[in-house]
């Protein structure tokens, strides 16, 4: 059965009262606070499967503007990130992001380069570089069936708004788990001032890794926490999109990357071996109005990124519900009231 994913009725880290640092979070502290972006879902749930299709839209796409500014980070290559060499070659993405399940990859990516060459804006076009990135859900759902394709990716595309996203077990997320704990779709964003103009990063993640969760520090072992016994990943990977509107070109959006994938260590990843972990980071500034900004400037960009991917992180595993896949397994949502009772007794929050 596939839907559009209402929000989740959970807790986001917002509302653990942990502050935000030394940036303030967006009004919906999403990567839909970047101005023109958009984000959709699309989610299978049932029969053996929790898995799905998530969908980052840029509308500064369009016609008129055929590429934006991006570069990709790989904090470990195990994974199948479509589109990745020539995104990093050129310093540039030609279309929205999505992000699937891992052996659904290749059949998103020729569904999402149909949906592209049907588009009045590529009514002429021969060659095209579709970025689709994925985690593995094989844990909560029957990977080998490749459930995901076509009415998935125009579902989610369709779906794609502005304002706030639904987080947790949706779209990629629906069968992922993460540092125990059932993981997921996650977002936020930081507002900053780059060169003397406010400016927005936001970011989105797809989290499916091992590790010991920390929130502000304080360690939340799943085998403490829980008592059943943790999740353990499938594949082990974390796709990251970050979004800015700030006027920076793509040898410095590569440079924002590698940050996104530094703030994995934040929240307890541990970067094992099999684990795909990538960022792409875009701008949806043009270059032609103004900019870049120098190299001296990006300090408060670097560190306004870390935040909000730190953040998006933990908002994909507070988000997420218990999920019970083929066989019985089960990845069990972090217990909040125990998560509070330790952040208060750290002084926190």
């Amino acid at each position: 059965m596939t839907s559009s994913s209402p929000s989740s009725s959970r807790a986001r880290l917002a509302d653990l009262g942990v502050p935000s640092g030394a940036f303030a979070r967006g009004a919906e502290n999403a990567i839909t606070d970047v101005v023109g972006v958009r984000v959709g879902h699309a989610t299978v749930h049932g029969d053996g499967l929790h898995t799905g299709v998530t969908a980052i839209v840029p509308d500064a796409l369009d016609a008129e503007r055929r590429s934006l500014p991006a570069n990709l980070a790989v904090g470990n290559g195990y994974g199948k990130l479509v589109g990745a060499t020539q995104l990093q070659e050129l310093g540039a993405i030609e279309t929205p992001i999505l992000l699937t399940s891992t052996l659904s990859v290749f059949r998103v990516a020729d569904a999402f380069l149909g949906h592209l060459l049907a588009t009045p804006a590529h009514r002429a076009t021969t060659t095209l570089n579709p970025i689709v990135g994925e985690t593995n859900d094989g844990f909560l759902s029957d990977i080998r069936r490749r459930a995901v394709g076509e009415e998935q990716v125009e579902q989610a595309l369709a779906s794609a708004s502005a304002g706030a996203v639904a987080e947790g077990g949706v779209g990629a997320g629906a069968g992922t788990v993460a540092l125990g704990y059932k993981g997921g779709i996650g977002t936020a964003s930081r507002v900053l001032t780059l060169d003397g103009v406010q400016r927005t990063v936001g970011a989105l993640v797809q989290t499916n890794f091992s590790g010991t969760l920390r929130i502000a520090g304080v360690a939340l072992p799943a085998e403490e926490l829980l008592a059943g016994s943790p999740a353990v990943p499938v594949g082990n990977s974390c796709m990251i999109v970050v979004a800015t509107d700030a006027p920076v070109d793509g040898r410095q959006l590569g440079r924002v990357a590698n940050r996104a994938v530094f703030a994995m260590r934040g929240v307890g990843a541990d970067y094992a071996q099999g684990s795909g972990d990538y960022a792409v980071a875009f701008s949806v500034h043009d270059l032609a109005d103004a900019g870049p900004v120098p190299d001296d400037a990006l300090s408060p960009l670097f560190a306004a990124t870390m935040d909000a991917v730190e953040e998006a992180l933990i908002n994909s595993v507070l988000a997420a519900e218990t999920t019970v896949g083929p066989e019985g397994r089960t990845a069990h949502a972090v217990p909040l009231d125990l998560v509070r009772e330790r952040l208060t007794a750290a002084g926190v929050r």
